[in-house]
């Protein structure tokens, strides 16, 4: 290929914003329920939690308030101002109080590069957000599927 016209694919590339990082998960994706030890939680309480939270691997997710469940995995590649993550919860049907259902929440989260770890997690910390059913969680960078996890809310 002509060197010339090489140059001008990549240029043209870039200036395209076809170059994003090659950012993807690396090792094991940790999902289930992040472990706490308190109990007795009150619509719209939430305890603060460290980082380093264990997580109790499983699918099947309790419906009740002060369940904090989700993904924590590691990104490589990730740079300052690369394409931020999307982070796509699906849910059966969450009805806020307004009467509105919400069959999907977004989020948009800026790259870290300097965080080991990413979380996306979900607590229910209302008691209209406690609906059992499949619950989704899609991790986006653009259009690229990074990572997911189907739950059951019981």
């Amino acid at each position: 290929m002509n060197p010339f016209r090489l140059t001008a694919l990549v240029a043209l590339g870039l200036a395209s914003g076809m170059a994003l990082a090659d950012v993807r998960v690396e090792g094991p994706v940790e999902y289930g329920i992040f472990e706490s030890r308190y109990q007795d939680f009150q619509p719209g309480e939430r305890v603060l939690t460290r980082s380093d939270q264990s997580i109790q691997r499983t699918e099947v997710i309790p419906a009740k308030l002060g369940t904090k469940f989700g993904l924590r995995y590691s990104l490589v590649g990730k740079r300052e101002n690369d394409t931020p993550l999307t982070l796509l919860y699906l849910t059966p049907g969450v009805v806020s109080p307004d009467g509105k259902r919400h069959d999907k929440f977004v989020v948009e989260q800026k790259m870290a590069p300097g965080a080991p770890l990413d979380v996306m997690a979900f607590e229910f910390t209302e008691p209209h957000e406690v609906v059992p059913g499949e619950w989704r969680f899609m991790v986006f960078q653009g259009d690229r599927l990074l990572a997911q996890q189907v739950f059951s809310v019981r």
